[in-house]
Parts: structure tokens; sequence; C-alpha cells
């Protein structure tokens, strides 16, 4: 039998195992809104740090990360940098907002916001960006899962139809299960990830350069540049430190403020459990390190692949390793992809019916319906999503950055919500809508790109200044009500 075969069958095993688990674990869920978002709010340390943090492990950091480290060299240190601060804002503001969600009931990010400003429209507003970040998240999950089709099978499987067949599973297990399949799923992907990361990344330097050491002399005798901080931008020219800075704090700020991060705060069993993720959490970045290895690997040894980020899977595929193992290999970066793209897909289905339709259309749409149609939207979100990972050929790790640039704009109208008692709607709406329209501004005008900032920064700086005057030129809220929130 070819290898590649061999390969193929270890890869379609590996997700025979990820529907199982997906397609078991919601059975002891209730099967209202509450169990299907929420999880019934009982999820322990263990479930919850494997959902958190297996998310980092998404086609941008086992595909992406090595493309970048392989293309840009030391511009790929962004990556450890944001995902080791990307949580702390959320031990300060985290265990509130789980009050308030135990409290009010609540089981999205924007029902946070609409009761605290009573206004339907924060909620759609949120709605809209949450879809607009989503959807080249999603994405990006899909197109690392095409590539690793594509490649374990020769060629063979085109992008396309990896991606169908990888997603296809996701969508069955979030469909049936909801945040249990995801949240059981990710467990089992997030140990096998953990695993297959530090394999590669301590293997791959020993067997194409006598081992990491040398491997990094050898870059820096022949390609220092790879190596000179902060690496190399997208055309290959020195990176800025501006571009640099921004990109990494751009992402912190959106880190915590993604819905389906910010929703898992109303699934934690207690206030202590939620805590000790997040303290626990910065863990994950240090199994980040071997996947920037892999990269760096591939430097010398594999001139010229294209696109970049099949760097990973063209390396194992060209080793002559028993096919077993190639395909355990594959099952990791497949298990990156989907890690990251059932909890995107998750909560883009309950911010679409919660947030946008229940909240704006039918605000007595009963609790059956709405399951049932957020399941239904997981379906169309994920066709939606599709149709753009076949035909947009963007590096990954851009469309990762191009999303946190919007949902970043999320986070001065969380602060305002929680600490600032003068925010008003009018402040807020504005305040999201000005950051929103500065960010795609910047991204679509290279000219205004001063210094290579990250555009989301300029979105932000725009956000603040707007919340701030909008709330201060209209009446306040009644003091009562906002004393719940701010306190």
């Amino acid at each position: 039998m070819p290898d590649w075969i061999i390969v193929f069958l270890v890869t379609i095993g590996y997700l025979g195992a990820s529907l199982a688990v997906g397609l078991l674990s919601g059975r002891s869920a209730s099967r209202g809104i509450e169990g299907y978002v929420a999880g019934d709010r009982r999820l322990g340390f263990v479930v919850l740090y494997f959902v958190l943090g297996a998310s980092i492990f998404s086609a941008f950091s086992f595909l992406g990360g090595p493309g970048w480290a392989y293309s840009r060299g030391a511009a790929a240190f962004y990556i450890i940098s944001y995902t080791s601060l990307g949580l702390v804002p959320m031990y300060f503001f985290g265990p509130r907002v789980a009050r308030l969600g135990r409290r009010f009931g609540y089981v999205t990010q924007a029902e946070l916001f609409a009761h605290r400003y009573h206004s339907r429209y924060i909620s759609a507003v949120l709605a809209v960006i949450s879809l607009i970040a989503f959807v080249p998240y999603l994405t990006l999950q899909m197109q690392g899962a095409g590539y690793v089709f594509s490649v374990v099978t020769e060629g063979r499987m085109p992008v396309w139809a990896g991606a169908a067949i990888t997603y296809g599973v996701v969508l069955l297990y979030v469909f049936r299960s909801g945040v249990m399949g995801v949240a059981w799923t990710n467990t089992f992907q997030g140990i096998l990830m953990m695993a297959l990361a530090w394999g590669l990344g301590l293997y791959l330097p020993r067997a194409l350069h006598g081992g990491i050491g040398p491997m990094f002399e050898r870059i820096a005798e022949v390609a220092p540049e790879m190596l000179a901080a902060p690496g190399l931008d997208a055309a290959g020219a020195p990176w800025t430190w501006g571009g640099y800075s921004s990109a990494i704090v751009i992402s912190v700020f959106g880190f915590s403020v993604w819905p389906h991060y910010f929703m898992k705060i109303y699934t934690a069993e207690n206030i202590a459990t939620l805590r000790k993720t997040v303290v626990f959490y910065p863990t994950f970045a240090f199994f980040l390190l071997p996947i920037l290895l892999i990269g760096f690997s591939g430097v010398l040894a594999f001139p010229g692949v294209t696109p970049v980020d099949t760097i990973l899977p063209t390396i194992v595929t060209s080793l002559g390793l028993p096919a077993v193992v190639v395909g355990l290999f594959c099952a990791g970066a497949l298990a990156a992809s989907m890690s990251s793209g059932d909890a995107i897909v998750h909560a883009a289905g309950a911010v679409v019916i919660k947030d946008g339709y229940r909240a704006v259309v039918r605000p007595s749409l009963s609790d059956a319906d709405e399951t049932r149609l957020i399941r239904w939207t997981v379906v169309a979100i994920g066709a939606v999503a599709y149709y753009f990972a076949v035909s947009s050929e963007v590096s990954l790790v851009l469309l990762l950055l191009l999303s946190y640039g919007f949902i970043a704009q999320i986070f001065p109208a969380l602060i305002a919500a929680l600490c600032w008692r003068r925010s008003t709607p009018a402040g807020v709406i504005g305040g999201l809508a000005a950051g929103c329209v500065v960010t795609f501004v910047w991204n679509l005008v290279p000219a205004l790109q001063w210094q290579l900032v990250q555009p989301g920064i300029w979105g932000l700086a725009a956000n603040v200044v707007v919340l701030v005057v909008g709330s201060l030129a209209t009446e306040p809220m009644e003091s009562a009500h906002v004393d719940a929130f701010v306190g």
C-alpha cells in the first residue's frame, strides 16, 4: 500500500475519533439554550484550560506560525508575546462578568452590553462586528485544514476537498453537541497537539541540522536577516518596531474579548476555576515554542516552499518517516485547525441568533426555537467561511491580524461598561462604529499605515475618543442600574 494512502487513512481515523468524542459529549448537557451555549455553567479547570488553550493552537499557529518563522524569521516571536499576555485582562474583569452572567442569565457577550446600556442596538452592532471578525478567522482554520490534506495526499486531494471533509466533521459535532462538543474535542485535540508539537519541534532541527544550536548557527551564517529582531515584513523587508509592537498590542487587546473566549467565562463552574485557568493559561505559550523551531528548521533545508503555510506538512512528508507517524503529525495539524474552528463557528451561531435576530427582530423567540436556529446558523456560517477559504490566497497570519483589528474594538466598550459610570449607549455605539470604520479604511489604504502600525491601533484611538466625547455629550444613565455593573 502506498505511504500516502496510509497517511490519509490515519488522518481520517483521527477525524472519526474527534467526531465520536464530539457527538458523545453532548449527551450530558441540557437541551435548552443554557446547555447548548454555556454547558450548564459547569466546566471544570482541566476542560476549561483546554477549551481556552487549544484555541491558541489554531491553523495560524500550527501552520501559519511555522510559515512565518520560515519566511519572516524573528517576526514570528510576536506569537509567543501576545499568547503569554492575552488573557491577563480576563483575570481582572472575568470574575465580575461571571457573577453578572449567573445573576442575569447571560450566555453571550453582547447580552451583558445590551443589559448594561438598555439598548438592543448595541447587541446588534456587536453581533455584526463579531461576525465580520469571525468569518476571516474561521476561513483561516479551513484553509489550514485544506493545506494539510493537499500535502498528505501528494496533491491528489485539492485544498477545497480537504477543508470540506474536516469541517463537515466539525459542523456535525457542533450542531449536535454545542459547547460540550467543543469542550471535550478541544481537550482531546489539545493533548494530541502538545505531544506532537514537542515531538516535531525537537526532532526536525536534529534530523535536518544536527540540533537546535547548529541550526541557528547555520542560519546566522547564511541568512542572518532571519534572526535580526523584529524580523521581516510580508514583503521580505525588515519589519519596523512599530509594526511588530502594534501587532502584539492589538492582539492582546483583542484576545480576551473574542466572543468565543469571552463566552467561556459563563461556562466555568465557579470563580476560583476561572481565575486558576487564566493563571495557568500562559503555559500554552510555552507549547508554541517548538512550533516556531519547525519553521526555522526548513529555512535552509527546504527553500522555496509555497505557500509558506505548508512548510510543516512539506517537511514531515519529505523525511522518509514511517507513514503512520506522518499521519499522526498531519492529524495534529488538523487538530490545530479544528480546535479553534469549532469554538468560532459555535460562538458565531449563538451571536447571530441571540444577539442579532432575537434582540432586534423576535424578542419573544422560545428557548427551543432559539436553540434550533443557532444550530442551523452554525451550518450557514460554516458554508460562508468555506466559500472564502477556497477562493482566498491571503496569508493565514495576515487573516488573523485583520480579524483582531476589528474584534479589539470591543475592549474599550467593555472597560467602560464595567469601570466608567458615565459611559452611555450613544458613546459606546459611536466608539465601536468609529473604531471599525478607521480600522477598515487603514487596511484598505497602505499609504496610511505609517511605520506599518497595525490598523486596529488607529481604530482603538478613534474608538476611545468618540466613546468619551459621545458619553459626556449625552444624558447619564440611571445610577441605581449602573451600580449593578460598576461597583
